[in-house]
């Protein structure tokens, strides 16, 4: 697909969302506070996830009618993100805190949109396809981040049709949410799309997974937990400016090209000593090969960031239904020498044995440290030019593809 040939996404219509069965009274749902490790990831962008259908539907008009309905039944369970952030200023201690009100502001977002392309364009993995991709969720505004909860929805479903099939744009705040509650949430819309019948049900259809709003807390802490500003700095709120020679790629694995890595890190490995995930295994080839890419030196240190449920974690487990940002960071930092001389087996290996060592006393080290010091993460703290330097030998992973995400169907 050639850049002069590129369609702007058009706005056709877009309104709110509120629970079906919405009181409308003040007080009718209960606030939900945000966490420090909620609080910690103000700085971040929304999640977006989204469905790429071949097909248009036989009836556009309709088929809309039944996502906003299925939304509206959706957000009875998932009451929260129809609400907006508030918060709570303490002049006494100089501090603040946030907390979610499912009553505050008109809803969740529903957006209608259109763009001149076909299916083929955005599967090509293109460069020039990814800025219509990037328009594909909250028709591409830029500049957001989670703190905007404050006043944008916390969650938003973009319908863009295509000339030949629509694409289903999924965007959620990741200060209320992590991948595992995103995926419960479109799992429970998809369940209620396909139960309802033309007739529409009054009676909130029933799902498999109710979320449960029950904040994780080591004993002795409130749930109440304050930032050490009454205002937070522009500074901690605004995106970080991107460097603009920076060029965004696309990189398909197939299912085999990925058994094989998994199969030859686990022979290299050898018997006895534990199986390397897929997942490991990817992880591993990605990390080498950025560093190879980037040239980078032997003696430099290069840190690979992996994201762990805590859920599991934690003794006994909790349920994957219990919603929220639950969501640590495993970072493995090695030389990249090791890397490059040891090879595929060995840095799946660091990989595999960092994440299974995170068990729950790592869990509630973390949680306790952030707690006692709730901080927001700036957007860009990377200043000086040697940690400009580390900055460029990160390898951050995001968006694992463990979650449930071909089971929701919008057909």
């Amino acid at each position: 697909m050639s850049t002069e040939h590129h369609s702007k996404v058009k706005l056709i219509s877009e309104c709110f969302i509120r629970p079906k069965h919405d009181k409308g009274e003040p007080k009718s749902r209960p606030c939900l506070n945000l966490l420090a490790g909620d609080l910690i990831v103000l700085s971040m962008h929304y999640m977006q996830r989204g469905f790429l259908y071949s097909k248009k539907p036989t009836d556009t008009s309709e088929f809309l009618d039944k996502m906003k309905n299925s939304f509206s039944y959706a957000l009875d369970y998932y009451y929260p993100l129809a609400g907006r952030f508030v918060t709570v200023k303490y002049e006494d201690e100089q501090a603040c805190s946030i907390y979610v009100d499912p009553n505050k502001g008109p809803g969740a977002r529903f957006i209608h949109a259109s763009v001149g392309v076909s299916v083929s364009d955005i599967v090509s993995y293109s460069p020039d396809a990814l800025p219509i991709v990037r328009s594909f969720f909250e028709l591409g505004e830029t500049g957001v981040v989670d703190y905007d909860g404050h006043t944008r929805a916390l969650v938003s479903i973009q319908v863009t049709e295509l000339d030949d099939g629509i694409f289903i744009g999924f965007t959620m705040n990741h200060s209320v949410a992590d991948g595992t509650s995103l995926w419960h949430f479109i799992n429970s819309l998809s369940e209620i799309f396909n139960s309802l019948d033309d007739n529409m049900v009054s009676a909130t259809p029933k799902i498999s997974h109710v979320p449960i709003f029950d904040p994780v807390l080591p004993e002795g802490y409130s749930r109440i937990q304050k930032l050490p500003y009454l205002e937070l700095p522009k500074e901690l709120i605004s995106c970080a400016d991107v460097d603009p020679q920076l060029r965004e790629r696309i990189f398909h694995f197939s299912s085999s090209s990925i058994a094989k890595l998994k199969e030859q890190a686990n022979w290299e490995r050898g018997s006895g000593l534990g199986q390397i995930s897929s997942f490991q295994a990817l992880a591993a080839h990605v990390w080498i090969s950025i560093n190879r890419a980037r040239n980078a030196a032997v003696e430099q240190m290069t840190t690979c960031f992996v994201p762990v449920d805590i859920r599991a974690r934690l003794n006994p487990p909790l349920s994957s239904d219990r919603f929220g940002a639950m969501v640590h960071g495993v970072f493995i930092t090695k030389k990249v020498g090791e890397l490059f001389e040891n090879g595929l087996a060995w840095t799946a290996t660091q990989l595999h044995e960092a994440i299974t060592a995170y068990d729950e006393k790592s869990v509630l080290a973390t949680m306790k440290a952030i707690m006692d010091n709730p901080s927001v993460i700036p957007p860009d703290d990377y200043t000086t030019e040697s940690n400009q330097m580390q900055k460029q030998s990160q390898v951050r992973f995001a968006g694992s593809m463990r979650f449930d995400v071909y089971q929701p169907d919008f057909n």
